[in-house]
């Protein structure tokens, strides 16, 4: 079985990461310039029993399905709003580009166990037409003391998901707290590793915190783990201002390299986002290219990252101390700057996370956000706001 491969951060650390990253020579085509407006919003799942039967719906998936539509996933937890608990893996599908949205349905449902699914992230192979679902099964070592990741995977659309597989020793964690996104994984349209299947994701500090990425060579048949960067301290009792990275999402740029963006917990060096890259399709991660972003202030959340055609595209409750200000940012430099911002909601507001459709030329003028929303409560809903990347009706 694999073993996780790890990196020691030194002391070197705070110099290194410093400056901003070298990014601006790896442009993508010239582009229109942004100008975001809100089209059209709905509400996805609605919490407090009246949908399902479910007291609350969190962590948003949203994902282009192989045949080009829509597939929103979340956990539905059956009786309360905390992290652990009974939860159900809802999904809802659309077939006409999120005008409307097919009855809710489940993936998978953990029964009467306390701390079972904990999503988890969503990946598309293009090439077999195969949809992945990851999720954590004891995430949060509550009333469980072994932690196993699964994969499921549909080969219809997203219509039907076959049986789990437990890849936690493939990925060489035994026993260890794995939690992919929340988010999307990708696979990479250019060299190095073309075709590889890649998610990231972070585990729990019962066994230190660490972010690391899965991969898959073979379509998802197997995987294996990249090098680990791990928090300081690595173990015991974290405070504020401790390197702790967390939830991620990736993007693969032109040059073939990926950029991870992530949730920095305890607000190490500045209350914004840890940006890091990797150049081998996610198995290493140099500390030369890691930097905090600080235009990109966060409260310590899940965001949003997705790039299309050159330009990149950030989500996130704008605010370094609350989780509210739902704001779409985007950037003509992969993401060295950042070219503007737009408010999509002012209130109340949580995890997020981004897509678009690329089925025709008219699909790539549309940005869908999918977020936790509320008026002062975040987890109220889970709604789809489609935005007009150019400002057009």
């Amino acid at each position: 079985m694999a073993e996780v491969k790890l990196v020691v951060i030194v002391s070197a650390f705070v110099v290194l990461v410093s400056a901003l990253p070298s990014f601006a020579t790896f442009l993508g085509p010239t582009q229109r310039k942004v100008s975001p407006l809100l089209l059209e919003e709905q509400v996805i799942w609605l919490a407090g029993g009246g949908q399902g039967g479910v007291s609350s719906y969190r962590i948003p998936l949203l994902s282009r399905t192989p045949r080009g539509h829509l597939v929103a996933v979340c956990e539905a937890r059956k009786y309360n709003a905390g992290d652990a608990g009974e939860k159900f893996l809802a999904i809802r599908r659309s077939e006409d580009k999120g005008m409307t949205w097919q009855p809710l349905g489940y993936v998978l449902d953990d029964g009467t166990y306390f701390d079972g699914i904990g999503l988890g992230s969503i990946l598309v192979d293009e090439e077999t037409a195969t949809m992945f679902i990851f999720y954590s099964h004891c995430p949060h070592f509550e009333k469980c003391t072994f932690s196993t990741t699964y994969v499921v995977n549909s080969t219809d659309d997203g219509k039907t998901w076959g049986q789990p597989v437990n890849i936690t020793g493939m990925i060489g964690m035994h026993g260890r707290e794995f939690e992919t996104g929340p988010g999307f994984g990708i696979q990479k349209k250019h060299a190095p590793y073309q075709g590889r299947l890649v998610t990231c994701g972070h585990s729990h500090p019962k066994h230190g915190r660490m972010v690391s990425c899965a991969y898959s060579d073979d379509h998802g048949r197997t995987w294996a783990a990249g090098q680990a960067l791990l928090s300081i301290p690595f173990t015991g009792k974290h405070e504020v201002g401790d390197f702790v990275p967390g939830e991620t999402e990736l993007v693969e740029l032109p040059d073939g390299s990926i950029v991870i963006n992530a949730r920095n917990q305890y607000h190490y060096h500045c209350r914004c986002r840890i940006v890091f890259r990797s150049f081998d399709g996610g198995e290493t991660f140099p500390l030369q290219h890691l930097y905090f972003d600080e235009t990109l202030v966060d409260s310590a959340v899940a965001a949003g990252l997705y790039y299309h055609d050159g330009v990149m595209f950030f989500s996130n409750p704008a605010n370094d101390k609350s989780r509210e200000d739902m704001t779409l940012r985007w950037s003509y430099d992969n993401g060295t700057t950042w070219a503007g911002s737009y408010q999509v909601w002012p209130n109340a507001a949580a995890y997020s996370t981004l897509m678009m459709l690329h089925t025709d030329t008219e699909d790539s003028k549309y940005i869908y956000l999918l977020y936790e929303k509320g008026q002062k409560n975040a987890y109220s809903t889970i709604s789809l706001a489609k935005i007009s990347i150019y400002g057009e009706l």
